[in-house]
Formats: C-alpha cells, structure tokens, sequence
C-alpha cells in the first residue's frame, strides 16, 4: 500500500489522495492571512501526536507568537516541545542557508517532518533569478537527503504564483497546495486547491476551507463557477 504523511486535515488528504508522500518536498503557496501558517502548524502538530518529530524554522515570527497562534486554535506547542516532540527556531534566511552548507544540525534531532516559513524570504539574498534557483534547490536537495517531508511556505499577492516564482521552485517540488481568497456573489470565501502532485494523482475541484479552533476544516467544492484562483469567481450555466 502507498504509505502517505498525513497532514491531520482530513478533507486535505482526501484531496491528496492519503497526504504527502514521505521524504516529499511541498510547497504551500497563497495570500498574506489565507491560512498558511495555520495549515503548517497542523501538519507539525498532527506528527508530533503520531510520534513523528517535527521541526519549524520560521525566518518571521518568533517562537512565543507561534506558541500563541497555535493556543488559540486548541494546540500546546509549548509542551510537545518540552516533550522533545517538536522544536520551534527562529533564525534569517542566510543563517538558515550558511547551516546547510555546513551540514547543519537537523539530522541530529531525528526529525521527520519540517516545514520553513516563508521559503519566499530566500529572495532577499538575491536579485538574481540562477543564484536564488541555487539556494532553491540546496534547500530541496538538503531536506530530501535527510529523509524528511517537508512544508515549504511561500507568500505572494498574485493569484497566479507562477508570476513571483523567480527560482522556480514550483519545478523542484513533489506537489503544490495553493490557497487563496474569492470573491462569490459579494463575499469572501477561502479555495484551496492541489495543482500538482508527483508519482501520484490528486484532486482537481476547488475547495472551500475554514480556520476554526481544531485548525482547517476543508469543505464542499465551489460549484457552476469559474475564474476562482483569480480571486473573482463568475457563475457559469
């Protein structure tokens, strides 16, 4: 059987036919607030119950916010991590890059699963497409060699992300989970979508999702619209 890294949302690994593949590199893109964060913190905490250590590198926010977002949905990160369960660090982006140039430390904490909040940030050590391609795939490669399954969390304002992919990252990934904001009839819903997923098939519907305390809750797909990844859907039929 084709053994899958649940991401402890169910309606998520239903659209990934199971959840992650193991030692996979995945990119979660989407707009500032869409719940991206909450998406990553789900993942980590959903290992750290399996018994599945976690680590999260944020290159923004501190620990203590961190332990405060995931309180508010119902999570105690602050014990697992006394538990040795997961581990939270906050550091730059060069520093980040320097470690897995000299090896780094991630290997010695048995850790299975990652996820680096926001990858985009890697773009502020360069204005050269090749050079932030290099630092993209060093991440890539470093994480996969260690055997880890890997959330890779990338912000942009543009409903199509390909636009602000200067390292094309989305080529070097095992899948990519866009989630953004629409509009329908004069509201705004969230839409999660799995646009890619290799060695495996996936879902193609546009879902709705909700953060709730418990995390993501994914919903029923958007139905006789179109033109909802750009953010202004229309009815069809």
């Amino acid at each position: 059987m084709d053994q899958r890294v649940t991401t402890g949302i169910p309606g998520l690994d239903r659209m990934l036919h199971g959840g992650f593949r193991p030692g996979s590199a995945n990119l979660i893109w989407g707009a500032p607030g869409a719940g991206k964060t909450v998406l990553g913190l789900q993942f980590i905490y959903e290992g750290a119950l399996k018994g599945e250590r976690g680590l999260w590198v944020s290159f923004e926010e501190f620990p203590h916010s961190l332990y405060r977002d995931a309180s508010s949905l119902g999570w105690d990160l602050r014990q697992l991590e006394q538990e040795g369960k997961l581990q939270l660090a906050f550091t730059s982006p060069s520093v980040f890059v320097q470690s897995l140039t000299e090896g780094g430390d991630m290997g010695q904490f048995a850790i299975e699963r990652v996820v680096l909040d926001p990858i985009s940030q890697l773009r502020r050590l360069t204005q050269d497409p090749q050079a932030l391609r290099q630092l993209y795939y060093k991440v890539v490669k470093t994480l996969k060699a260690l055997g880890v399954t890997s959330l890779l969390v990338g912000e942009s304002n543009q409903p199509d992300f390909s636009k602000r992919d200067r390292g094309h990252i989305s080529f070097m990934v095992d899948s990519i989970v866009a989630l953004n904001y629409v509009e329908v009839d004069s509201a705004i819903h969230r839409a999660v979508v799995v646009l890619k997923m290799r060695g495996s098939d996936h879902a193609k519907e546009i879902r709705r999702y909700e953060i709730r305390r418990g995390g993501m809750v994914v919903l029923e797909p958007f139905q006789n619209r179109e033109g909802i990844l750009s953010g202004m859907s229309r009815r069809t039929g």
